[in-house]
């Protein structure tokens, strides 16, 4: 019995922590601390992916990590479970192109940090679409 029960106790909470989620609004604020009282730290769009990484006693707010490792305090209710990336170029742009491949021709560039929903993957590619409907293809290094 105690070995079901402390499966069940592990399981529910790898289900939380460390697993991505994502920014469902169109922009929230990561905060200080977990609550509304806390200072504002910076705000995020949607689609940004977050690293869980704990949970307050309540369970309404999530400790989260960004793609730069930054660190705070967000409401679960703004989090959704979902396939999304971020730029994270080497150099200061990354091409958007139109198909998996660098023979496709260049749609956009993007800066690093922005976020956008992954619809498919293929190969080391990412078919992506940002939340003003931009979409095209990017390569999986260039993303976090």
């Amino acid at each position: 019995m105690f070995v079901s029960v402390f499966f069940f106790v592990l399981f529910s909470f790898s289900d939380v922590f460390a697993q991505k989620l994502a920014i469902k609004s169109s922009v929230a604020n990561v905060r200080s601390g977990p609550g509304t009282n806390y200072e504002v730290l910076w705000q995020v769009e949607k689609y940004t992916p977050m690293l869980v990484l704990d949970k307050d006693k309540t369970g309404k707010w999530y400790y989260i990590k960004d793609f730069e490792g930054t660190i705070g305090w967000i409401n679960k209710d703004l989090l959704i479970k979902m396939d999304t990336v971020i730029t994270k170029p080497r150099d200061e742009r990354c091409n958007i192109r139109s198909g998996p491949g660098t023979d496709n021709d260049v749609l956009f560039k993007a800066i690093k940090g922005v976020p956008f929903k992954a619809l498919e993957r293929k190969g080391n590619w990412i078919h992506i679409q940002h939340a003003d409907g931009d979409d095209g293809w990017i390569h999986k290094n260039l993303v976090w």
